[in-house]
């Protein structure tokens, strides 16, 4: 089970990618500054769940260095991706 301390840890993480985020990848006008964040944090989450399912401690450090490199790939990755599927007229 996750404790309060793991995601708090998870959310402000999130929270310094949205701040940073937007100065690294560059603004789009195709979407918000929120939804690269979110789509991070909702990434983070399910792979932290995921990953302690599959064993791991959240007393180990492997776990954490996963979780805060996936992250910010899922970032820009899924920010990139939004903003293909707007500008393509999908969403």
């Amino acid at each position: 089970m996750i404790s309060l301390v793991e995601v708090a840890f998870l959310l402000t993480y999130a929270i310094l990618l949205a701040a940073v985020g937007p100065y690294i990848t560059g603004k789009s006008e195709n979407y918000g500054e929120f939804i690269p964040a979110a789509l991070s944090l909702a990434t983070g989450s399910v792979l932290w769940s995921i990953l302690l399912w599959t064993g791991l401690s959240p007393e180990e450090g492997w776990i954490w260095g996963i979780v805060m490199i996936v992250m910010p790939v899922a970032y820009f990755l899924g920010g990139k991706y939004f903003e293909r599927l707007r500008v393509a007229g999908k969403l």
